[in-house]
């Protein structure tokens, strides 16, 4: 009996040991997970400015780079600008340049429009316009500078009842011409 005293003791003992070095183990463990816990909230901000910086840098860079392709090409036209031919060849199309004797043509509508599957015939005789072209032009001119009609869109409103233009149209007879305008 002596004999099993002495292992429940042991026994005992043991447990106790494996308990106290589970303990430790386990404050070991919990002191660790404080230190990381801590070690993450404290460095947390400090590695978000380092990634927003290195992001920046990164921007930066892109930016550095699209500037110096837009120096490149800035420099390139600088020299094409240099060149007298260029500078000639751009004058007489942009500016409509010519030296002293040369007969410059101006083509109109030389880009291709739509092409109808019908043609306009072409008339072989002179057509004589009836009437006068400055009279015709002149009434226009009067037309428009004396109307009352207010633009609504593409059409014209009737002026109101009762208002008389400044200067007589063609539709007004010599009785509602003004004084000294027409005899």
């Amino acid at each position: 009996m002596a004999g099993d005293k002495t292992k429940k003791t042991r026994s005992a003992s043991t447990k106790s040991r494996s308990l106290t070095v589970s303990l430790q183990a386990s404050g070991f463990t919990a002191t660790l997970l404080v230190l990381i816990v801590t070690a993450v909230v404290v460095l947390s901000p400090s590695l978000q400015v380092l990634a927003e910086q290195r992001q920046h840098i990164a921007q930066l860079r892109a930016d550095l780079e699209e500037t110096d392709r837009e120096v490149v090409a800035l420099e390139d036209q600088l020299e094409r600008w240099s060149d007298r031919a260029f500078v000639e060849t751009q004058a007489r199309s942009r500016l409509m340049f010519v030296y002293p004797g040369d007969i410059t043509y101006l083509v109109l509508d030389d880009l291709p429009g739509e092409v109808d599957g019908e043609s306009v015939a072409v008339s072989d005789e002179i057509q004589v316009a009836s009437g006068d072209w400055r009279e015709a032009l002149f009434a226009s001119y009067l037309v428009a500078a004396t109307t009352n009609a207010t633009p609504v869109g593409d059409v014209f409103q009737e002026p109101e009842p009762g208002v008389e233009p400044l200067i007589p149209g063609p539709q007004s007879g010599p009785e509602q011409a003004p004084q000294g305008l027409g005899e």
